[in-house]
């Protein structure tokens, strides 16, 4: 897979153990990886922690990224195998299988509708609590539903790239995706879109709060330098 310029240039210093180029890279794809990792473990601060040991992953093992998929796509994976890994260390059990539910390609709209722009303060209220309602819903979700309806709907992830980030089929993303929307309509009583890419955000103190735990780690393990 051809990577972009920028792509390459933040690759190449990040092997020349840049600190500035981890902070970027962090910053840049944080709230992709919380979104994910959250998918499956359903808690802000355990998906947190799942973020700093994929970074921390991430940072020790890129040799073994070797382009094949874009970054982004590479660093999800990442993620989402600490949060599992995560889930099974605690004694749960997360039941990642096939869907036997049907999907079909025309039901699938485009998550990021420019309508969800509120045009006036009461329509701007109305979606905070539907965001808040929205969230609530979401964490009710079993977590292969939960993890495709964050990466494509909040996250705004395209079919294919969801398919690449869980290691599915674009079908199985399809039928989840459907699946995690009528179940969420079921209690919303409304479509949840409009409002989805506001949910479960990552910023802030606690995106602060991720890169410079990391920082300090690597730091302390020798793997960054500071110019």
């Amino acid at each position: 897979m051809e990577q972009d310029t920028a792509e390459l240039q933040l690759l190449a210093a990040l092997r020349q153990h840049d600190a500035g180029a981890f902070e970027d890279l962090m910053r840049r794809y944080n709230r992709l990886l919380f979104r994910a990792a959250r998918g499956i473990v359903g808690d802000d601060a355990e998906a947190q922690d799942a973020v700093q040991e994929a970074w921390l992953r991430a940072f020790t093992g890129l040799d073994a990224f070797r382009g094949e998929s874009a970054l982004a796509t590479w660093l999800t994976r990442i993620a989402i195998h600490q949060a599992i890994d995560l889930v099974r260390r605690r004694g749960r059990v997360v039941d990642w299988g096939a869907s036997s539910d049907a999907a079909e390609e025309s039901d699938m709209a485009d998550p990021r509708d420019p309508a969800a722009v509120a045009a006036s303060p009461e329509e701007a209220a109305a979606r905070a609590e539907l965001k808040r309602e929205l969230e609530r819903a979401i964490d009710t979700l079993p977590p292969i539903y939960r993890s495709v309806f964050l990466l494509r709907a909040v996250e705004g992830l395209s079919v294919q790239e969801c398919a690449l980030a869980l290691q599915v089929s674009t079908d199985v993303v399809k039928t989840r995706y459907l699946r995690a929307r009528s179940l969420l309509r079921a209690v919303l009583r409304q479509d949840p879109e409009p409002v989805a890419p506001l949910a479960h955000d990552f910023d802030g103190a606690r995106c602060d709060a991720v890169v410079h735990g990391v920082l300090a780690r690597l730091r302390a393990a020798g793997v960054i330098r500071d110019h």
